[in-house]
């Protein structure tokens, strides 16, 4: 469990970037490039009212310097993720994300003239077959009128985009650079204590070493709680001066409306969710029971209730089974899975020095579709963890192969659709191998209530932590180190129930999540789960219209809002129905469990 330096991870198990460019010297020939084209880009500015035809030569340039500089930004962000203690990759991916911020400034002018324009004049405009490429495009941005700020104002916000990223990137730089957590002695070996490890050690068999790792890591957490806090709370006031200058009533509300979501869906999660939290307070106690324990604290509620069963998987064992899991996706779903996973190399497979955690699906529309991963082929968990990534990789590989540019981006209210589908087909899979052995069975039914309580129970109570840190701020309340952890330990204390004790620096977690500087970000997992078991229950059950509309549900990229994508995949997000179906599942789930244990 010693951690590799990254120069001395075998090349194999690295993502092949070489197709995006050959090396620095390219990259930067791009940069370089790009720095022109971007001053040069002011040309259009105050012409957008002129004709149809200068609009259309203006949004042409403007999208392919967009995807020019998503290829420069893709290229250094990937190099940068694999290790941040590598000051030249970080540097780089700086250049980029400063290079994106010029040119957002440069080309802040578009939306402000376009929502200038009188009704007749852009339906004119949007008449002229040149344009008809770019008709969602402009009236995506169109939309945003009422939220729209003058030309100059535009100006001074993209301007400061470069500083108002500056939280997430300080506790990027803490959590996956500055911070260390030290060695463990476990059964006479050393191990290194690191955000994968702490993972795997939550799972121990002995209490003592849970509680050990769980006090060790959180101390680290806790001699820099007043940084921390203040990091975050600095991202929370970020997002309420942005939502307050564009004219949003919150934050909320804000980040929910480019999707078109309504914020009835967000509380109907909510609701529907803490309705369902005495089957979950029950799944805790049953655990209690099966694992013996006098007293159970929240770090003993990651342990296997079947802890007998060994499913110990290569990284090349792990993506055949996905491979073979994903059959009823189709022969070309399969095919194009399989040689991403394999022999293209889309995937950094293993944790290094300096390495993000965590894993996630990157790459742009001249990209694979690539995935980062920190595989450990001890649990059964990082085998969902890529197929959950090749779920994402999947849906743009399908987005990007079908649509224009400036219509592929899909949302990541419908991303986590298909990576948690992927995660439902893998879990029927393994069940019917192991379809004789009852112990292996109840191992993966344990596995499969942890997954609907991480990505539906936990989703949705991080959704209520950032509701409520939010309303804190906009209520001109101070975000302090004791008010976001009073804010955090009460939804701890909800959502664990009376068979949990919370044990020291529990209410430090509020301050590990990354998803945290995205605000309203972490909801889309829990309604994705919710779509996800839906769609899965009717591929499975072989109806092959089913299986065409999600296909082409993959393939439609960003060509409509994601409630209305749904909709035409076969799930209403309006209605409660998907997600009291998921949760309908976890309670009947737990039974199943209790009966077999």
């Amino acid at each position: 469990m010693s951690l590799p330096l990254r120069s001395e991870v075998e090349l194999n198990n690295t993502w092949n970037l070489t197709p995006i460019y050959q090396g620095t010297t390219d990259w930067s020939a791009s940069f370089v490039q790009l720095e022109e084209r971007i001053k040069e880009f002011t040309k259009f500015e105050g012409k957008l009212s002129g004709s149809a035809k200068e609009l259309e030569r203006c949004i042409r340039e403007y999208l392919e310097i967009s995807r020019a500089l998503e290829k420069v930004y893709t290229y250094a962000s990937l190099m940068s993720t694999t290790d941040f203690t590598n000051s030249e990759l970080v540097g780089r991916s700086d250049q980029a994300t400063g290079l994106y911020a010029r040119f957002k400034t440069a080309s802040s002018f578009i939306t402000p003239e376009l929502v200038s324009l009188d009704s007749a004049t852009l339906e004119s405009y949007l008449a002229d077959s040149n344009l008809a490429p770019y008709r969602r495009f402009i009236r995506d941005i169109v939309r945003f009128k009422p939220h729209t700020l003058s030309q100059t104002e535009e100006q001074l916000l993209a301007r400061a985009s470069e500083v108002l990223s500056g939280p997430g990137q300080i506790f990027t730089a803490l959590n996956d650079a500055d911070f260390t957590f030290g060695k463990m002695e476990i059964d006479g070996k050393e191990v290194v204590l690191s955000h994968g490890s702490f993972t795997l050690l939550l799972r121990h068999t002995s209490q003592a070493v849970r509680k050990q790792a769980f006090a060790q890591y959180y101390g680290v957490f806790d001699g820099h709680r007043h940084t921390l806090a203040a990091t975050l709370g600095a991202s929370v006031k970020k997002n309420v001066f942005v939502a307050r200058a564009r004219h949003f009533a919150s934050c909320r509300q804000s980040a929910l409306f480019p999707d078109d979501v309504p914020e009835t869906v967000y509380d109907n999660l909510v609701g529907t969710v803490n309705r369902h939290l005495p089957a979950l307070h029950k799944y805790y106690e049953l655990r209690k029971r099966v694992l013996g324990l006098e007293t159970q604290y929240n770090y003993d509620t990651h342990v296997p209730l079947v802890p007998n069963i060994t499913l110990k998987h290569s990284y090349e064992e792990a993506a055949q089974l996905v491979i073979d899991s994903l059959k009823p996706l189709g022969d070309d779903y399969c095919s194009v899975v399989a040689a991403g996973l394999t022999s293209e190399r889309w995937v950094d497979r293993y944790e290094n020095k300096g390495k993000r955690s965590g894993a996630f699906s990157g790459g742009c529309y001249d990209t694979a579709p690539y995935i980062l991963m920190n595989y450990k082929e001890e649990h059964i968990n990082d085998i969902f963890t890529l197929t959950h990534e090749a779920g994402h990789s999947m849906h743009s590989f399908y987005s990007r192969k079908h649509q224009q540019y400036q219509d592929h981006d899909y949302t990541i209210f419908v991303a986590e659709v298909a990576s948690t589908l992927n995660e439902q087909l893998l879990l029927d899979h393994m069940i019917k191998k192991y379809s004789n052995q009852p112990q292996v069975i109840a191992y993966l039914i344990n596995y499969q209530l942890d997954q609907i309580k991480s990505t539906l129970f936990r989703q949705t109570m991080f959704a209520e932590f950032e509701r409520d840190t939010h309303a804190h701020a906009e209520a001109d309340q101070p975000l302090t180190v004791d008010s976001f952890r009073k804010i955090y330990a009460s939804l701890i204390d909800r959502y664990f129930g009376p068979s949990v004790n919370m044990a020291p620096l529990s209410d430090l977690e509020c301050f590990r999540i990354p998803h945290f500087y995205s605000a309203f970000y972490v909801y889309k997992y829990s309604t994705g789960i919710s779509a996800a078991i839906a769609l899965s229950e009717e591929i499975l059950a072989g109806d092959k219209a089913a299986l065409g509309r999600y296909l082409a549900f993959l393939k439609s990229g960003g060509t409509k809002y994601p409630i209305d994508q749904l909709k035409d995949a076969g799930v209403d997000m309006n209605s409660p129905a998907p997600i009291e179906t998921a949760l309908n599942l976890f309670g009947r789930k737990v039974d199943e469990l209790e009966r077999l244990l």
